[in-house]
C-alpha cells in the first residue's frame, strides 16, 4: 500500500511500519548536528534491522559511539557524505582501513547541495574549495572575476528526522537549532519519515510558523523515550563544590 493509499494519511503506528520499505543499498539523509536533534527512534529501527552497503549524508556520522555511529560499528554504512568527521573514533578507524569510503564537504556546501536537490537543481558554482583537496576532479570556471567549482546536487531515497511539532497534515516545527538540514533534507529525499515530539491540531501552528510545510513530509510516527545525548569534552577536572 502506497502512502496516498493509507486510510489514516500520514501517521504510522510505529517506526517499524514507517520504515517497512527501507533496504540494503538505499542513500539516507538525517537531520541534526552531531548528537543533538538526532532521530532517535529511526536510528535505532535501522540498526535492529540491519540494512547493508548505506549511503549516509549527514553533517557528521554520530559521535563517541552514539547515533549514525552505532550503523557504523554494526558496519552497515559503506558511504558517507558529511563536514565532519572529528570525534568519531568509528569513522576514523573504519576510513584509515579503506572499509568506508568518505565524501568530505565545507559545511555551507554540503547544506547547499541538499537544497539543490529539493529545488530540482543539478548543481552550482561556488568559490568555496578552489585550490584544495575538495577541488580534485570537479570543473572549474571563472565567474565575475573569481575561480570557482561546480559541486552537484544531492538527493536521497529517505531522509529521517526529528520534529519538535506536527499537525495531521505533517506541517512542522524544529526545536532550536535542529532546524538546521532538516527542512532541506525533507525536500530532497524522495520519502521523509518524521518522528514528532508533540502532536498538535491542525491549524495549531500558524502560518508563519512553520518551518517545513506538510507537503515535504510522507510518514510520521510518535516519537519516544529520548535520550537527548550531548557530545561532552572534558578537559580537567571540576573542582569539588
Amino acid at each position: 500500500m502506497s502512502d496516498a493509499d493509507r486510510p489514516d494519511g500520514k501517521l504510522y503506528p510505529d517506526m517499524e511500519a514507517a520504515l517497512a520499505d527501507f533496504s540494503d543499498g538505499a542513500s539516507l539523509m538525517v537531520g541534526g548536528f552531531g548528537l543533538s536533534g538526532n532521530p532517535e527512534n529511526a536510528i535505532a529501527e535501522i540498526a535492529r534491522r540491519r540494512p547493508r552497503n548505506l549511503t549516509v549524508i549527514s553533517n557528521n556520522c554520530g559521535n563517541q559511539g552514539r547515533g549514525l555511529a552505532v550503523l557504523l560499528r554494526q558496519r552497515q554504512i559503506r558511504k558517507c557524505i558529511c563536514s565532519f568527521i572529528g570525534g568519531n573514533p568509528d569513522l576514523q578507524e573504519q576510513l584509515l582501513a579503506g572499509e568506508l569510503e568518505v565524501e568530505l564537504n565545507p559545511q555551507g556546501t554540503l547544506a547547499e547541495r541538499i537544497r539543490a536537490g529539493g529545488a530540482g537543481i543539478g548543481g552550482f558554482f561556488t568559490p568555496t574549495g578552489v585550490g584544495t583537496a575538495v577541488a580534485d576532479g570537479k570543473e572549474e570556471r571563472t565567474l565575475d572575476g573569481k575561480r570557482m567549482i561546480f559541486e552537484t546536487a544531492l538527493t536521497a531515497d529517505f531522509a529521517i528526522l526529528r520534529a519538535y511539532q506536527a499537525d495531521p497534515f505533517g506541517n512542522l516545527r524544529f526545536y532550536g537549532t535542529s532546524r538546521n538540514f532538516s527542512p532541506l533534507m525533507a525536500m530532497a529525499a524522495r520519502v521523509s519519515v518524521v518522528e514528532v515530539e508533540h502532536f498538535v491540531p491542525l491549524g495549531a501552528i500558524p502560518a508563519e510558523d512553520v518551518h517545513l510545510p506538510g507537503v515535504f513530509v510522507k510518514r510520521l510516527v510518535q516519537g519516544r523515550s529520548y535520550e537527548n545525548l550531548i557530545e561532552q569534552l572534558t578537559t580537567r577536572p571540576r573542582p569539588n563544590p
